[in-house]
């Protein structure tokens, strides 16, 4: 451990904060905000990796640089064990007889230490400190039931579980420091009050719920899953609306309006992708079958999502009738949602398989996720990435739309130059705009 770490750390209590995802990266800069000295431990080249890939959150970005510079935040390599990483922070005394460092509180994003630290040896690091009376929160996905069992095994009182149910990529800082909903799971009931450095994130929460640690683990596991229920469905009756020349989007907005359903994840596309709502349905699957359960809602659910992603592709191919091999098309976004940078669980990875097949050049603008699908496809010659969205539209004989922002207005008159058809698999277009349009125009449950 570096002397310089040791040295500003001293006589000061500090967050220590272990792991190198989104919300680890959050939590270091909100905490850094709200005047926190932070000291963030991960493995030195996943972090360069999220905070590549994250460069998207442009303000989140911009203050870690400032935190970092000003020494708020401090970032240092995972040690190979948490015995070597209390040691900075629990020893009673360095070589001159003061105090090395105080831990105010000690943050631990599971899917980071378990890749370096086994369960029982940091467990047992833990158990074995000599400030029993530290705050441990733990962040993370994993089956139900599971933290709830790590609280139980860490021989300490202020034990507390924190899932990020609130975070949006693309506006990680703010959703944190304004949450929608912040649930605490707590070892000791009632005992909040041990947390006083997080009070204005649940102070400035729209709402908040602390209950035991397994209830929390079970409700967040809901409420995502609910939510991928939700967008599931309407992709479902999106079909429907196909067959009914009914336009899905006035559906959903007609439906909003109940207050007993509300508007959140009632638009059709192409499914869901990311990180939080996929590993939440494998998690919950695993639970189901580990204690024998059939779920056939959740089944259903990821089928649908699943087979959701190739259906902006039949409706090309059947469009050209089949004789599609050897064509040019132009596809736009690449992020799993619109004003993200990543690329997981996006429909533009199925897409991009099957026209490949065909032998079909693929011509990809996509802003934030450009530099992420230039790593992944680097080898592959039939994908050639665009710097405008409009650039080679004489070469192409359709676009995609995967993922477009609202913000960027739509040149429809370039688009009527060529009057080629387009393809949405994210329902982009406003309805004045499908009108607008010369070419044909094929959505998800909605069509010219």
């Amino acid at each position: 451990m570096s002397d310089a770490l040791i040295s500003n750390a001293k006589n000061r209590g500090v967050c220590v904060i272990v792991g190198h995802g989104i919300e680890a990266m959050t939590t270091a800069v909100v905490l850094a905000s709200l005047g926190q000295s932070v000291h963030l431990y991960a493995d030195a080249s996943m972090l360069e990796q999220q905070l590549q890939q994250y460069s998207f959150e442009r303000h989140l970005q911009a203050l870690w640089q400032m935190y970092e510079q000003q020494k708020h935040i401090i970032r240092q390599a995972l040690p190979s064990s948490a015995d070597k990483l209390l040691q900075v922070y629990e020893a009673a005394q360095s070589d001159n007889h003061e105090p090395r460092s105080v831990a105010s509180l000690y943050w631990l994003f599971l899917d980071s230490i378990k890749t370096a630290w086994s369960e029982d040896s940091w467990i047992t690091a833990f158990n074995h400190s000599h400030q029993q009376t530290r705050p441990v929160i733990l962040s993370g996905i994993e089956q139900l039931g599971c933290i709830s069992a790590l609280a139980q095994r860490l021989q300490r009182a202020w034990v507390y579980y924190v899932p990020f149910v609130f975070l949006q990529d693309g506006d990680a800082y703010s959703s944190m420091l304004n949450p929608s909903l912040w649930l605490l799971g707590e070892k000791t009931p009632e005992s909040s009050q041990h947390l006083e450095m997080l009070q204005p994130l649940m102070q400035h929460a729209h709402a908040i719920h602390h209950t035991d640690i397994a209830t929390v683990e079970f409700a967040r596991s809901s409420i995502m899953a609910m939510l991928a229920t939700r967008v599931s469905f309407m992709n479902e009756m999106s079909r429907l609306a196909d067959s009914q020349q009914i336009d899905i989007k006035q559906v959903s907005k007609i439906m909003g309006l109940d207050a007993r359903v509300g508007s959140s994840y009632l638009q059709a596309g192409w499914g869901f992708g990311g990180k939080t709502l996929p590993t939440e349905l494998v998690k919950l699957q695993q639970s189901s079958q580990e204690h024998s359960l059939d779920m056939p809602l959740l089944h259903s659910v990821i089928h649908i999502n699943k087979d959701q992603k190739e259906l902006i592709f039949r409706k090309f191919w059947q469009y050209f009738d089949g004789f599609i091999d050897n064509k040019t098309v132009i596809i736009w976004g690449g992020s799993y949602k619109a004003g993200s940078g990543r690329t997981a669980g996006s429909a533009i990875h199925p897409l991009l398989a099957l026209l490949w097949s065909y032998n079909i050049r693929t011509l990809v603008y996509s802003d934030k996720a450009q530099a992420e699908l230039a790593e992944l496809y680097q080898q592959q010659a039939l994908l050639e990435l665009l710097d405008s969205p409009y650039e080679h539209l004489n070469d192409a004989q359709a676009i995609f739309i995967i993922s477009w922002s609202p913000q960027d207005r739509l040149d429809i008159a370039k688009l009527n130059e060529q009057a080629m058809p387009i393809f949405d698999a994210q329902n982009a277009l406003t309805r004045s705009q499908i009108d607008s349009l010369l070419g044909e125009y094929m959505g998800i449950g909605r069509a010219k």
